[in-house]
């Protein structure tokens, strides 16, 4: 074949590639303009059809960044042996070089023809996926149809986004119809964040790309690289002794960098990303009016988990009456989410400050904010109340001849409740005896975090060897 046919070759196949279609536009929006490289762009399947996958690299914000783009218009986006050889071989060199991998799925499944060797390739990408945790942040953007094995794979990503107008599903909406169950809610974005499958659910490709612009822009490259400065500006919010949690959260973190994953997932407990005074934190806050339940210990364990692997700050405000109490928590396994929250931050060897803004009692104090097992610093407003046990309950144990004469029970209890607060699960007792390392007023709140995590720049912690940590699962 002489030069001139094959150049003209090229040229045909570069015109046919560069037409129009969902998983190259959905790249381009992904990357800086005209940054993106493609690989592999002349690979097939073993039949000769295309790959049904558009893999390559690019720049987001100024930041080298892998990415694969399944391409529902080329054979449904089937996946074959070679549709796995191409997402492997990004992650083969995004381990080489630490840089983040950003998988775009939306695929109708395996290709049958190819039998075991489409199981195989589900495999290969699976190992890939997970080895790769907690090297380089992994987002999944899931536009498009999302289901069985690469539904497992996009969740185990770092953060998983999704359209709303996309489907993600292991039992697909037929299945759900053959069992009586709802089948109009089966695979939709409402199900899979009710249930805490995704992170942040958008309106359209556009704004589910924008997030992962952001998100990524946030993180470091890797595990081992130090987390991009930002300029910044602070809230002119004004914290007091009534504010929610999240009031608390938007007047500590810089101006429009929070970002919140998870919100419709186990809402007694607020995760977020956001910038304090420049630096990248991750950010956990209970919700005073919500017992921590189980869904919200476990959203918030993956979270502390995820920000220690890539070496994020953790502040922690408390405000909670404890956990959630009734048989039908304790069957549904809330100790072992309790447990696993524990582990997380106890494990965890990044900066981590706690900030007691409210009630901090028993087995919440100790988890959240104590200072023998989880925060490197932990300060408390002047109005909280820290005990071993709640008020009413030391009450009735501690000073229980005070309430034996009292004419009105009822109103006797509540001042001694507030007498206790005020006294033996005062801040300042803690304080004395080293359990914390100030007490502070509210408005002081984001200078206290700031100088904080400032003091904490340079920690480092050796570990006792061992393979991993035995996580109650």
């Amino acid at each position: 074949m002489s030069s001139e046919i094959k150049m003209q070759k090229l040229a045909d196949f570069r015109k046919k590639m560069n037409e129009t279609a969902p998983a190259k536009e959905r790249l381009a929006s992904l990357f800086d303009e005209s940054s993106f490289v493609e690989l592999d762009a002349f690979a097939t399947a073993a039949d000769g059809q295309a790959c049904g996958v558009v893999t390559g690299y690019g720049y987001v914000d100024g930041n080298p960044v892998y990415a694969f783009s399944q391409d529902i218009t080329a054979e449904s986006g089937a996946v074959t042996a070679a549709h796995a050889k191409k997402i492997k071989k990004i992650y083969d060199l995004a381990a080489k070089t630490g840089s983040p991998v950003v998988g775009i799925y939306d695929s109708n499944g395996a290709k049958l023809t190819e039998g075991m060797d489409a199981l195989g390739a589900y495999g290969e990408i699976m190992l890939a996926v997970n080895n790769l945790s907690g090297v380089v942040p992994q987002i999944s953007l899931v536009l498009g149809t999302c289901a069985g094995n690469m539904a497992m794979i996009a969740c185990s990503a770092d953060v998983v986004i999704m359209s709303e107008k996309a489907e993600f599903f292991l039992t697909a909406p037929f299945t759900a119809a053959a069992n009586g169950e709802d089948a109009a809610l089966a695979g939709t974005a409402k199900a899979a964040e009710a249930s805490g499958a995704v992170h942040l659910v958008a309106a359209d490709d556009a704004a589910a790309i924008e997030s992962a612009r952001k998100v990524i822009g946030m993180l470091p490259s890797n595990n081992l690289s130090i987390a991009p400065i930002f300029d910044f500006a602070a809230n002119e919010v004004a914290v007091t002794a009534n504010s929610s949690a999240k009031e608390v959260i938007n007047a500590v973190a810089d101006v429009d960098s929070l970002v919140e994953l998870q919100p419709g997932f186990g809402a007694c407990m607020v995760t977020a990303l956001a910038t304090i005074a420049g630096n990248p934190v991750g950010v956990v806050a209970t919700d005073k009016s919500t017992p921590i339940c189980a869904a919200g210990a476990n959203k918030a364990a993956r979270f502390v988990r995820f920000c220690d692997a890539f070496n994020l700050p953790i502040v922690t405000f408390v405000d909670t009456k404890g956990f959630e109490v009734s048989l039908a928590t304790e069957l549904a396994g809330s100790i072992r989410e309790m447990a696993k929250l524990a582990h997380a931050y106890a494990e965890a060897t990044t900066a981590k400050v706690s900030v007691v803004t409210g009630e901090a009692y028993g087995p919440a104090y100790t988890m959240l904010a104590g200072k023998s097992s989880n925060a490197d610093v932990a300060v408390a407003w002047a109005g909280a109340s820290i005990s071993a046990l709640k008020p009413e309950t030391s009450v009735e144990l501690l000073w229980h001849e005070k309430l034996a004469g009292a004419k009105n029970l009822s109103t006797a209890r509540a001042e001694l409740v507030e007498e206790y607060k005020n006294t033996l699960a005062s801040p300042f007792e803690a304080a004395k005896d080293g359990y914390l390392d100030n007490v502070i007023l509210p408005e002081e709140t984001r200078n206290t975090v700031i100088c904080a995590l400032d003091m904490l720049a340079g920690k480092r912690v050796s570990k006792l060897p061992k393979k991993h940590g035995n996580m109650p699962l």
